[in-house]
Parts: structure tokens; sequence; C-alpha cells
């Protein structure tokens, strides 16, 4: 998952933001396209979701997973800030 400058969402009849990108491959013919999933969501909710297909002079670009991310936020209009990292759960036991 990718962090993305914030990105203003009508959901549910509310303006939202969304902050994270999550994206990946759901279909690969290994010959000239690529379906990928992708969602936008907030901290604590998904905001929008769907599918972008990769074909053509694209897919025959694509080597990287880096090109892929890039090629995913180019189709959805949004710019990557870094890499998300989760927030990890409070527990009570101790680090090993």
């Amino acid at each position: 998952m990718k962090t993305i400058q914030p990105i203003v969402i009508w959901s549910l009849g509310q303006v939202k933001q969304g902050t994270i990108l999550n994206s990946y491959v759901v279909s690969d013919n290994l010959v000239d396209a690529a379906t990928f999933y992708f969602s936008i969501s907030s901290d604590s909710e998904m905001l929008s979701q769907g599918n972008l297909i990769m074909n053509g002079d694209d897919y025959q670009a694509w080597e990287t997973n880096e090109y892929a991310w890039s090629w995913v936020a180019g189709k959805l209009g949004v710019v990557i800030t870094g890499e998300h990292q989760p927030e990890q759960p409070v527990t009570d036991e101790p680090a090993e």
C-alpha cells in the first residue's frame, strides 16, 4: 500500500479524504493485458474501489512494481507520497 496526497472523495453522501492507495493484480494473461484492483481509503474506511485494465504499450513497458504503482496512480489522478505503514495493534505482551 502507498500513501497519497489527500484526495477528496464523495462517499455515502459525505465528502471525505482518501490518503491510502492499495492495488494488486487480479488477472494477467502474460501476453498483452492485466487487470488491477485498486482501493482508496482513509485510515478508518474504504472510500472508493474498482478495476483498471493495463494493455498495449503500457503493458509492454511493465517490468517493475514501481512502474505498476505509478501507472495506477496516474490513471486515478493521485500522487504517491510514500509507503503506507499500517498501525500495529497495541498488546500487553512484552516484546521478544
